[in-house]
């Protein structure tokens, strides 16, 4: 079927109380086995093209991009195309031709005011071609000396007041925000402030992106959603998965030189771990 947007899923979401999953995709098998899981709960799904996947691949958006696109077109549910953790300008605006319906432009690592100001530029930029945009909003830089902290380092939190001034101002669509996830966690010990999280979904506006949720058990999830996130990011419990089941199969199997037998087992594993998520988040 066609290309959806985030935009739209994460409308929709938000207003049936759940939350869209976000998967980062890396090879053609995390891209099929994404619409897989999705397709066996007849569940619409974000495909997440990062930049540091970009740079994986010899720094060649289009490649896996036309592979997500073709992917999606010929999915049976409902699929979105996502630029994610975007901080080079130059790929950001290789996003509309390349089939992407939004961006998450990530300038979260700078002080507030070059935050701000690097997204204004983005999310005008973004608006003029179409798309979605999403930013992040960590612990503004500067208090009692201490320098910025990113969205995602230990102890940062957004601060709702600052947030609605930053949405404001910045003209962005979505915020993803620091409640206590963590990228890249390879055990789901994370706990989230779900107070805090409660007076940011009273106070903003727009719809709350959760990142880092790998590392995030399923009832912290589902607290989450009910308390307002809306899109939930997830990238690194694939890698789990797959990894997972590839070193199991290759230790049962220590001939195996066919790639296609060990990939395809690990590209059901990766569809079994986005199945469970999409089921959990409310589809």
């Amino acid at each position: 079927m066609p290309l959806v947007t985030t935009g739209e899923l994460v409308t929709r979401a938000a207003s049936a109380r759940s939350a869209v999953a976000a998967f980062n995709i890396i090879t053609l098998e995390h891209v099929e086995a994404v619409i897989a899981g999705a397709e066996s709960l007849d569940a619409p799904v974000v495909l997440q093209v990062s930049e540091n996947a970009v740079k994986f691949r010899y720094g060649r958006l289009l490649p896996l991009a036309r592979a997500a696109v073709t992917a999606a077109e010929r999915a049976a549910v409902p699929v979105a195309l996502h630029l994610d953790h975007v901080q080079s300008d130059d790929l950001l605006r290789q996003a509309a031709d390349a089939g992407f319906g939004s961006v998450m432009y990530d300038a979260a690592h700078l002080p507030y005011a070059e935050n701000l100001a690097a997204t204004r530029v983005a999310a005008d930029w973004a608006h003029s071609q179409g798309l979605w945009i999403e930013a992040e909003l960590g612990e503004v830089g500067g208090k009692q000396g201490r320098p910025p902290l990113d969205a995602h380092a230990p102890g940062a939190r957004t601060d709702p007041a600052e947030a609605r001034a930053f949405v404001t101002d910045s003209g962005v669509d979505a915020l993803a925000v620091a409640v206590g996830s963590a990228h890249a966690m390879t055990e789901r010990t994370a706990t989230l402030d779900h107070d805090l999280l409660k007076r940011l979904t009273t106070t903003l506006d727009v719809p709350l992106v959760l990142h880092g949720s790998s590392g995030v058990r399923d009832d912290e999830l589902t607290a989450a959603v009910a308390g307002g996130i809306a899109k939930v990011n997830v990238g690194t419990a694939l890698n789990i998965a797959m990894t997972g089941a590839i070193r199991e199969f290759l230790a049962a199997h220590p001939a195996a030189v066919d790639s296609r037998t060990y990939l395809s087992v690990g590209r059901d594993a990766m569809a079994d771990a986005a199945r469970r998520i999409i089921q959990l988040l409310g589809r």
